[in-house]
C-alpha cells in the first residue's frame, strides 16, 4: 500500500534544532525561505538541511538493505515440484507487521525515521523476497518482468515530474491521497473477508475487471511516486532538517514496494489469461 508519511502534516512535524515547528505556507500565499542575516536568524547551518541528493543517497542505503533481505526470504521459499503444495514462512508475515509498525513510528516520530526506515527496509524485504519467489515458483520469469515494469515506471514517472509535463497540484493531490485511502480500506475488508473463508475475486482472478482493476492500482501507486517526487523537491526548497531525508526516503521506498507488489499480481493475471 501506498505511503502515509509523505503529506504536508510531516512538514508541519518538521522542528529546528532549537525547536522551532516548521509550517507549509497558506495555499495561495507566496512564500520565501527566512532571510538569512547571520546566526541569529539562520534556522539550520547547510550541513543540517534536508537536500534532494541527501534523500536519494538514504533511499539508496534503504534499497540496499531491503534487497539484502530480500534475498534472504527468497532463499527462505523452496522450489516448488510439480503436485507438490506450496510453503510459505510464516516468519515472512511477521516482516510485513514490523514493517508496518515502523512506518506508523516514524509518522509519529520523524526524528526516529534513520533508524526506523532501515528497520522496514530489512522487514518488508524478506517478506518481498518470499512472495517473489512463491510467484516465480509458478510462473517462470515472472519476477524480473515485475521488477524491470517496477524500474520502467519509475523513470518514466521521474521523468514526467522532472519535465513538468506532470505537475502536482492541490488537486491532484487530494485525489491520489483520496483514492489510495479508497484502495487501502478495500484491501483492509478484504483480508478480514479472507479471514472468515470469503474471498473478494477480482482481487486476484484473471477476469478482465479484475485486470482493469489491477491496471488502476498501478496507476495509483504511480501517481503516488509524484507525490513523493514533489514531497522531496519541496523539503528540500524549503529547507527542511536534515532528519527529513530519511523520511522521505521511507516514503518513497513504501511506494516502490507497493508498486513492484501491485506489478506481480497484474503481471499474473494476464498470464493466466
Amino acid at each position: 500500500m501506498a505511503n502515509p508519511i509523505l503529506n504536508d502534516k510531516a512538514f508541519g512535524s518538521a522542528t529546528t534544532k532549537s525547536g522551532a515547528t516548521w509550517a507549509p505556507p497558506k495555499q495561495g500565499v507566496d512564500w520565501n525561505p527566512p532571510i538569512t542575516d547571520g546566526p541569529v536568524t539562520t534556522w539550520e547551518s547547510a550541513g543540517d538541511r534536508m537536500t534532494v541528493s541527501g534523500t536519494a543517497t538514504a533511499a539508496g542505503v534503504l534499497l540496499v538493505l531491503l534487497l539484502i533481505s530480500a534475498s534472504f526470504g527468497w532463499a527462505a521459499v523452496p522450489e516448488v515440484a510439480e503436485g507438490q503444495s506450496p510453503s510459505f514462512p510464516g516468519i515472512a508475515m511477521i516482516g510485513v507487521i514490523v514493517g508496518f509498525v515502523a512506518v506508523i513510528a516514524a509518522m509519529l516520530k520523524p526524528k526516529l525515521a534513520r533508524f526506523l526506515a532501515p528497520v522496514y527496509a530489512l522487514a518488508q524485504g524478506y517478506f518481498v523476497g518470499a512472495i517473489s519467489k512463491a510467484y516465480e515458483n509458478f510462473q517462470d520469469g515472472i519476477v524480473l518482468q515485475a521488477i524491470l515494469a517496477t524500474v520502467g515506471v519509475f523513470a518514466a514517472m521521474l521523468f514526467l515530474y522532472g519535465t513538468r509535463i506532470i505537475k502536482v497540484t492541490d488537486r491532484m493531490r487530494r485525489i491520489v491521497i483520496g483514492a489510495t485511502m479508497g484502495i487501502a480500506l478495500l484491501y483492509l475488508v478484504s483480508f478480514v473477508i479472507n479471514l472468515f473463508g470469503g474471498n473478494v475475486s477480482f482481487l486476484q482472478e484473471p477476469t478482465l475487471f479484475g485486470i482493469a482493476f489491477s491496471l488502476f492500482v498501478v496507476g495509483l501507486a504511480a501517481f503516488n511516486l509524484a507525490l513523493d517526487f514533489d514531497f522531496i523537491e519541496r523539503g528540500a526548497q524549503s529547507n527542511l532538517p536534515k532528519h527529513m531525508e530519511w523520511v522521505a526516503a521511507l516514503g518513497l521506498l513504501v511506494t516502490l514496494v507497493w508498486l513492484y507488489l501491485e506489478m506481480l499480481r497484474l503481471l499474473s493475471k494476464l498470464r493466466e489469461r
